[in-house]
Protein backbone atom coordinates (compact mmCIF):
# COMPACT_ATOMS: atom_id res chain seq x y z
CA UNK A 1 0.00 0.00 0.00
CA UNK A 2 1.18 3.64 -0.68
CA UNK A 3 1.75 5.90 1.79
CA UNK A 4 -1.16 8.26 3.43
CA UNK A 5 -0.79 11.73 3.48
CA UNK A 6 -2.75 13.92 6.19
CA UNK A 7 -6.03 14.79 5.34
CA UNK A 8 -6.16 11.86 3.39
CA UNK A 9 -9.45 9.05 3.94
CA UNK A 10 -8.42 5.36 4.79
CA UNK A 11 -10.78 2.34 5.67
CA UNK A 12 -9.88 0.39 8.55
CA UNK A 13 -11.00 -3.33 8.37
CA UNK A 14 -12.51 -2.98 12.08
CA UNK A 15 -13.43 0.73 13.18
CA UNK A 16 -14.26 1.79 9.44
CA UNK A 17 -13.71 4.99 7.81
CA UNK A 18 -11.43 7.75 9.34
CA UNK A 19 -9.30 10.57 8.41
CA UNK A 20 -5.32 10.59 8.65
CA UNK A 21 -4.28 13.36 11.38
CA UNK A 22 -0.39 12.46 11.26
CA UNK A 23 2.39 10.47 9.28
CA UNK A 24 4.81 9.07 11.58
CA UNK A 25 7.62 6.30 10.56
CA UNK A 26 5.13 3.33 10.86
CA UNK A 27 2.08 4.31 12.19
CA UNK A 28 -0.80 6.90 11.06
CA UNK A 29 -2.88 8.76 13.43
CA UNK A 30 -6.46 8.44 12.36
CA UNK A 31 -9.78 10.29 13.59
CA UNK A 32 -12.76 7.94 13.60
CA UNK A 33 -16.08 9.11 13.85
CA UNK A 34 -16.82 7.21 17.16
CA UNK A 35 -13.37 6.09 18.63
CA UNK A 36 -11.44 9.29 18.66
CA UNK A 37 -7.51 9.68 17.37
CA UNK A 38 -6.08 5.83 17.48
CA UNK A 39 -2.85 5.32 16.59
CA UNK A 40 -2.45 2.32 13.49
CA UNK A 41 0.13 0.35 11.99
CA UNK A 42 0.80 1.04 8.14
CA UNK A 43 0.91 -2.67 7.62
CA UNK A 44 -2.46 -3.49 9.42
CA UNK A 45 -4.37 -6.04 7.38
CA UNK A 46 -6.79 -4.27 4.97
CA UNK A 47 -6.06 -0.76 5.41
CA UNK A 48 -7.28 0.79 2.37
CA UNK A 49 -6.55 4.33 1.66
CA UNK A 50 -9.69 6.37 -0.27
CA UNK A 51 -7.93 8.70 -3.12
CA UNK A 52 -11.09 9.30 -4.82
CA UNK A 53 -12.17 11.55 -2.01
CA UNK A 54 -12.46 15.06 -2.64
CA UNK A 55 -11.26 17.90 -0.65
CA UNK A 56 -14.79 18.89 0.45
CA UNK A 57 -15.49 15.28 1.70
CA UNK A 58 -12.28 15.09 3.47
CA UNK A 59 -13.26 18.31 5.37
CA UNK A 60 -16.71 17.28 6.35
CA UNK A 61 -15.77 14.10 7.47
CA UNK A 62 -13.08 15.83 9.60
CA UNK A 63 -15.23 18.69 10.94
CA UNK A 64 -18.05 16.00 11.91
CA UNK A 65 -15.84 14.21 13.59
CA UNK A 66 -14.61 16.56 15.82
CA UNK A 67 -17.65 17.51 16.31
CA UNK A 68 -19.00 14.49 17.76
CA UNK A 69 -15.79 14.02 19.95
CA UNK A 70 -16.54 17.60 21.37
CA UNK A 71 -19.89 17.17 22.50
CA UNK A 72 -19.28 13.47 23.72
CA UNK A 73 -16.83 15.50 25.83
CA UNK A 74 -19.04 18.09 26.95
CA UNK A 75 -21.79 15.43 27.67
CA UNK A 76 -19.66 14.01 29.66
CA UNK A 77 -18.07 16.56 31.84
CA UNK A 78 -21.08 18.91 32.42
CA UNK A 79 -24.24 16.67 32.46
CA UNK A 80 -25.64 14.88 34.69
CA UNK A 81 -25.43 11.62 32.45
CA UNK A 82 -24.42 9.07 34.72
CA UNK A 83 -22.05 5.84 33.64
CA UNK A 84 -23.60 3.12 34.34
CA UNK A 85 -22.70 1.70 37.84
CA UNK A 86 -22.83 -1.62 38.52
CA UNK A 87 -24.39 -2.95 42.42
CA UNK A 88 -22.68 -5.64 44.30
CA UNK A 89 -24.20 -8.89 43.31
CA UNK A 90 -25.85 -10.14 46.92
CA UNK A 91 -27.76 -6.87 46.70
CA UNK A 92 -29.64 -7.68 43.42
CA UNK A 93 -33.03 -8.41 43.47
CA UNK A 94 -33.21 -7.31 47.46
CA UNK A 95 -35.83 -4.88 49.07
CA UNK A 96 -35.18 -2.01 51.45
CA UNK A 97 -37.95 -1.71 54.05
CA UNK A 98 -38.33 1.08 56.28
CA UNK A 99 -40.33 0.49 59.28
CA UNK A 100 -42.10 3.08 61.50
CA UNK A 101 -41.83 2.75 65.01
CA UNK A 102 -45.53 2.96 65.24
CA UNK A 103 -46.39 -0.86 64.09
CA UNK A 104 -50.20 0.92 63.26
CA UNK A 105 -48.75 2.42 60.20
CA UNK A 106 -47.54 0.80 57.12
CA UNK A 107 -43.97 0.10 56.11
CA UNK A 108 -42.83 0.91 52.36
CA UNK A 109 -40.68 -1.13 50.57
CA UNK A 110 -38.31 -0.56 48.29
CA UNK A 111 -36.36 -2.51 45.34
CA UNK A 112 -32.67 -2.54 46.01
CA UNK A 113 -31.79 -1.23 42.62
CA UNK A 114 -34.06 1.56 42.64
CA UNK A 115 -32.46 2.96 46.09
CA UNK A 116 -29.31 2.27 44.40
CA UNK A 117 -30.14 4.07 41.47
CA UNK A 118 -31.15 6.83 43.10
CA UNK A 119 -27.76 7.05 45.27
CA UNK A 120 -25.91 6.64 41.99
CA UNK A 121 -27.64 10.20 41.04
CA UNK A 122 -26.78 11.86 44.21
CA UNK A 123 -23.28 11.27 43.68
CA UNK A 124 -23.26 12.32 39.95
CA UNK A 125 -25.37 15.30 40.66
CA UNK A 126 -22.66 16.09 42.96
CA UNK A 127 -19.99 15.93 40.90
CA UNK A 128 -21.41 17.99 38.64
CA UNK A 129 -22.35 20.45 41.17
CA UNK A 130 -18.31 20.51 41.88
CA UNK A 131 -16.63 20.81 38.43
CA UNK A 132 -19.46 24.06 38.08
CA UNK A 133 -18.17 25.46 41.48
CA UNK A 134 -14.85 24.99 39.81
CA UNK A 135 -16.00 26.41 36.57
CA UNK A 136 -17.64 29.30 38.09
CA UNK A 137 -15.99 32.41 37.58
CA UNK A 138 -17.60 34.89 40.17
CA UNK A 139 -16.61 32.73 43.28
CA UNK A 140 -12.75 33.47 44.57
CA UNK A 141 -10.44 30.61 45.54
CA UNK A 142 -11.63 30.64 49.37
CA UNK A 143 -15.06 30.52 48.41
CA UNK A 144 -14.43 27.78 45.97
CA UNK A 145 -12.28 26.03 48.39
CA UNK A 146 -15.22 26.56 51.53
CA UNK A 147 -17.69 24.77 49.26
CA UNK A 148 -15.07 21.91 48.08
CA UNK A 149 -15.11 21.02 51.75
CA UNK A 150 -18.51 21.12 52.41
CA UNK A 151 -19.18 18.31 49.35
CA UNK A 152 -16.47 16.55 50.82
CA UNK A 153 -18.75 16.10 54.33
CA UNK A 154 -21.72 15.65 52.19
CA UNK A 155 -19.11 12.19 50.60
CA UNK A 156 -17.99 11.60 53.97
CA UNK A 157 -21.93 11.61 55.03
CA UNK A 158 -23.22 8.90 52.05
CA UNK A 159 -19.72 6.41 52.67
CA UNK A 160 -22.76 4.44 54.72
CA UNK A 161 -23.89 3.06 50.80
CA UNK A 162 -20.35 2.18 49.61
CA UNK A 163 -21.15 -1.55 50.88
CA UNK A 164 -23.92 -1.40 47.74
CA UNK A 165 -21.10 -0.53 44.90
CA UNK A 166 -19.81 -3.77 43.00
CA UNK A 167 -16.87 -1.66 43.00
CA UNK A 168 -14.41 0.24 45.09
CA UNK A 169 -13.61 2.75 42.66
CA UNK A 170 -17.36 4.05 42.42
CA UNK A 171 -16.98 4.59 46.45
CA UNK A 172 -18.06 8.04 47.68
CA UNK A 173 -14.89 9.35 49.68
CA UNK A 174 -14.76 11.99 52.42
CA UNK A 175 -12.22 13.74 54.75
CA UNK A 176 -8.82 11.83 54.66
CA UNK A 177 -7.96 12.11 58.65
CA UNK A 178 -3.88 12.29 58.35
Amino acid sequence: MESGRTGQLINHPIYGKGTIVRVGATFYTIQFPNRGNLDISMRTEGLELIEDASAEEIKEEMNMSIVEETLRRVLTEYSDIQQLVPMGEKWQGGTLIIQPADTSLKSKEIPLETFFHKIVMVRDRLRVLEQQINANQKLDDSEKVDLQQYITRIYGSLTTFNVMFKDQAHHFVGEKKS
